[in-house]
C-alpha cells in the first residue's frame, strides 16, 4: 500500500493531500502540521483585519475532522517533525503541547512546510507591539491589540505585498501609519513608474512613504530610522520578506538550490528520489530565462501540491516554472507584474525594450470609464513578450493576464496587436490597450516610432550634447505641470510651426499619454528632423516616475495629492449652466465639453454648455441672432455639431473655434 505522509497542511500541503486522494482511493494519507490549523486562507488575512472580510470562519477552509470526513486523510496539528530517516523512510516528531513523540513511515514523502517572515535582529522587534502577519493566530494578535489597546499611530516596515495590505487595512482601522521600505520604492518587484501609482494612491490616503531607509530601534510609542527621523508608532508591523523553512530538509541532507531553495526537478523530486516537495520552501525555474528562483506565491504553491502528489504516486507530471504573476490592491488602485520586469531582463543580458499604454479600460463614453496602463517589456530582436506590468483602478487585472498567458506562451508583440479581446463598450473598447500596447511595441521595433521608457530618460540625456524637449499638451495641462525647460506647443499648433524647429538637434516629445506624442513624432519625421524620440506613457508615466524616484538631469513638477478618506463620501452632482441669461453679451464663448473637462481648464470668460444640453435646448443663450456665437470643445468634433444644432435654431453667426489649443491661440 502507498504511504503519502505530507509535512505542511496549508497551500501546497493540503493541495496535495486532496489529489493525492482523487489519485488513490487506497492510498494511506497523512498529513502533519506544526501549527494549530490547516488549509487556512493566508492570502485574506489582512482584509479580516481591515473589517472587509467579516467573519473569522471564512478563512478556515478545512479542519482535521472535516479533511478526514471528506478525504480520508489523517491530519495531526500542533505536530512539529524533528527528524528525516531517509533509509528507513520515517520521520520523527514532537507534540509542541505535551512534548510527546512518535513516529510515521512513508513510502513517498512530500515537504510542504513552506517559509516563516523573516524577523529582523532589531532593538525593541520582541516587545509585544511589534508584529508580523502568517498565520490565524498571529491575525488574532493583531485584532486583539487593535480592539483592547486602541493605538493611533502605526509603521509598516516593508512595502512588499503583504506590507501595503497591512497599510490599508491599519488606515480602514482608523491608524495613522507610515510605511518604512529599505528599496528606493514601494514594490521593488515592479517599475519606478508602475510602483509610483500605488505611492500616489497611498499618499492620497494619507498614509506617509518613508524609501531608502531602514528602522534601527523599536521603542515603546516610536521607531528610529536610520537617516535620523523618528516616527510615532503605538504599534509596529514588520513584514521584509519570507525565508523558507529549511532546516528539516538540510538535517537529512537534501540539496539546497543556488536562489537557497530546496532543489527540485521538473517533477518536484528532491536529491532523495522517495521524497518531493512543493511550495514557498522550493526553487523552481523561471519560465523566461530559466534561471532557478524562488517564488513565494499562493498560486504556483497550491499547483506545485497538485503535482507532487500526482509524482508521488507513480505520475510523470512536469512542472514547467512559473512567470511569477502576482497583484496588488492598495485602497483602490491596482497593480500587478508578470514575467520578467525591464531592469530585470536588462539584468539578464536579454536584448530588451519596453513600451506604456495608458487608456481608457472601457469606452470613453460609456461611464465609469478609468484609465488602465500596460508595459509591455519584449525582446527587440524577436518580438517575444517577456513579460509586463499593469495599474488601473479597473481593468488591470484583466490585462495582466492577458500579459501572463503571452509570456508563458512565448508569443510575439505581433500576435497581441491581432488578437480579438472582448469588446462592449461597457467591458472594453474596439482596440484594447493591449492591442494598443502591441501597436506601439511594432512601431518601435521596425523603427517607425522611436519611444524612450521614462527610466532610461536619464541615461539618454546623458548621452546627448543638446537636447529639444516639446510638450505637445494643452495649455492648462502645461501650466499643472511639465518638464522643466520644455517648449510648449500644442499639438494643433504644430504643423504650424515646423519652420521654427531645428531639424539636426535631437528632439524629445511627449503628451498626456503617449498617443499625441506618436503623433507629433510623425510630423517632426516628416518634416526632416532627423532624431526624435517619444516619452513612453507620456507625462502619466513622467509623474509616477518622479514621485518614487525622481530623475537626475531634470526636474517634474508634481501634480497635487487628492485628499482620499475611507469613509463614505456623498456623491455630488456636477452642476451646469442651464439657465445664462446673455443678451448683454457682445459676444458669447461656448465650452460644449462636459463639466469634469470644463473643471480642468477653459477659455477665459467660456460658458460651459454641455453638447447635450444644447441639442436638448435645456440652455437660455437669449434672442439676439446676429450675434457672434463661438462654440469649442477638446478636438473640434462636438463643437462642429453644436455649431449645425445653433445655425439650424436660426443663430446666424456661429463660428466653430476647434480644440482648446486652438481656440486659445486664434483668440
Amino acid at each position: 500500500m502507498d504511504k503519502i505522509l505530507i509535512i505542511g497542511g496549508v497551500a501546497a500541503g493540503a493541495t496535495a493531500a486532496a489529489k493525492a486522494r482523487r489519485i488513490s482511493p487506497d492510498a494511506q494519507i497523512t498529513m502533519l502540521e506544526a501549527g494549530p490549523d490547516i488549509s487556512f486562507a493566508n492570502c485574506g488575512l489582512p482584509y479580516y483585519i481591515a473589517g472587509d472580510i467579516k467573519n473569522r470562519s471564512s478563512l478556515i477552509l478545512q479542519s482535521p475532522e472535516s479533511f478526514k470526513e471528506q478525504y480520508d486523510v489523517d491530519v495531526h496539528t500542533h505536530t512539529l517533525v524533528t527528524a528525516i530517516d531517509k533509509e528507513a523512510r520515517m520521520v520523527e516528531t514532537v507534540d509542541s503541547r505535551d512534548g510527546s513523540k512518535n513516529s510515521y513511515g512513508y513510502t513517498k514523502l512530500i515537504l510542504a512546510q513552506g517559509g516563516r517572515p523573516v524577523q529582523p535582529d532589531l532593538p525593541g522587534a520582541d516587545t509585544d507591539h511589534v508584529f508580523s502577519l502568517w498565520t490565524l493566530e498571529d491575525m488574532d494578535k493583531i485584532d486583539n491589540h487593535l480592539n483592547n489597546k486602541d493605538p493611533k499611530t502605526a509603521v509598516v516596515v516593508g512595502g512588499g505585498f503583504i506590507g501595503l495590505e497591512m497599510v490599508e487595512a491599519l488606515v480602514k482601522r482608523g491608524l495613522k501609519v507610515h510605511v518604512v521600505e529599505k528599496m528606493p520604492h514601494v514594490m521593488s518587484i515592479m517599475e519606478a513608474e508602475t510602483a509610483g501609482f500605488i505611492t500616489r494612491e497611498l499618499l492620497e490616503y494619507g498614509v506617509d512613504v518613508h524609501t531608502e531607509t531602514a528602522v534601527t530601534k523599536i521603542n515603546t510609542n516610536t521607531v528610529e530610522l536610520d537617516n535620523g527621523k523618528v516616527i510615532d508608532a503605538d504599534m509596529v508591523l514588520l513584514s521584509i520578506g519570507v525565508r523558507p523553512t529549511l532546516q528539516l530538509a538540510k538535517d537529512a541532507g537534501l540539496a539546497i538550490g543556488e536562489a537557497g531553495g530546496l532543489l527540485v526537478n521538473d517533477k518536484l523530486e528532491t536529491s532523495d528520489p522517495d521524497i518531493y516537495a512543493a511550495g514557498d520552501m522550493v526553487e523552481i525555474e523561471h519560465r523566461v530565462n530559466g534561471k532557478k528562483v524562488r517564488i513565494p506565491l499562493a498560486g504556483p504553491a497550491n499547483r506545485q501540491g497538485r503535482i507532487a502528489a500526482e509524482n508521488a504516486l507513480g505520475g510523470k507530471h512536469s512542472y514547467k516554472g512559473s512567470i511569477g504573476t502576482s497583484v496588488v490592491r492598495v485602497f483602490d488602485a491596482v497593480a500587478g507584474t508578470t514575467g520578467l520586469s525591464l531592469k530585470q531582463a536588462l539584468a539578464a543580458g536579454i536584448d530588451a525594450d519596453a513600451v506604456v499604454v495608458h487608456k481608457e479600460h472601457h469606452t470613453s463614453y460609456y461611464p465609469g470609464a478609468e484609465t488602465v496602463s500596460v508595459m509591455l517589456v519584449f525582446d527587440k530582436k524577436t518580438g517575444i513578450i517577456l513579460g509586463g506590468q499593469t495599474a488601473g483602478y479597473k481593468g488591470a487585472d484583466k490585462r495582466l493576464d492577458v500579459i501572463a498567458t503571452a509570456t508563458a506562451a512565448k508569443l510575439p508583440v505581433s500576435e497581441i496587436a491581432d488578437m480579438d479581446f472582448a469588446y462592449s463598450p461597457p467591458i472594453g473598447t474596439a482596440n484594447d490597450v493591449m492591442n494598443m500596447a502591441a501597436y506601439t511595441a511594432e512601431n518601435k521595433i521596425s523603427g517607425y516610432s522611436t519611444s524612450i521608457p521614462v527610466s532610461n530618460l536619464d541615461a539618454y540625456l546623458e548621452s546627448k550634447q543638446q537636447v529639444i524637449v516639446l510638450d505637445v499638451r494643452d495649455v492648462f495641462a502645461f501650466q499643472k505641470s511639465s518638464l522643466k525647460g520644455a517648449h510648449h506647443l500644442p499639438i494643433e499648433m504644430l504643423s504650424k510651426h515646423l519652420d521654427q524647429i531645428p531639424k539636426d538637434i535631437p528632439i524629445i516629445v511627449y503628451d498626456e499619454t503617449g498617443k499625441k506624442g506618436h503623433q507629433a513624432l510623425r510630423t517632426l519625421v516628416g518634416a526632416g528632423c532627423k532624431e526624435v524620440v517619444n516619452i513612453s506613457g507620456g507625462h502619466i508615466s513622467l509623474q509616477r516616475h518622479a514621485i518614487t524616484v525622481g530623475f537626475k538631469n531634470f526636474h517634474v513638477e508634481l501634480l497635487p495629492v487628492e485628499k482620499k478618506s475611507t469613509a463614505e463620501r456623498a456623491i455630488e452632482q456636477e452642476e451646469t449652466n442651464k439657465n445664462i441669461s446673455a443678451n448683454e453679451m457682445e459676444r458669447l464663448v461656448i465650452d460644449v465639453r462636459t463639466p469634469g473637462e470644463f473643471m480642468g481648464g477653459a477659455f477665459p470668460n467660456a460658458v460651459n454648455i454641455p453638447l447635450d444640453d444644447i441639442m436638448a435646448n435645456k440652455a437660455d443663450i437669449g434672442n439676439n441672432t446676429d450675434r457672434e456665437i463661438i462654440v469649442y470643445c477638446a478636438s473640434g468634433a462636438r463643437s462642429a455639431y453644436a455649431q449645425q444644432v445653433l445655425m439650424q435654431r436660426g443663430f446666424t453667426n456661429v463660428k466653430n473655434g476647434g480644440g482648446i489649443a486652438a481656440m486659445m491661440s486664434k483668440y
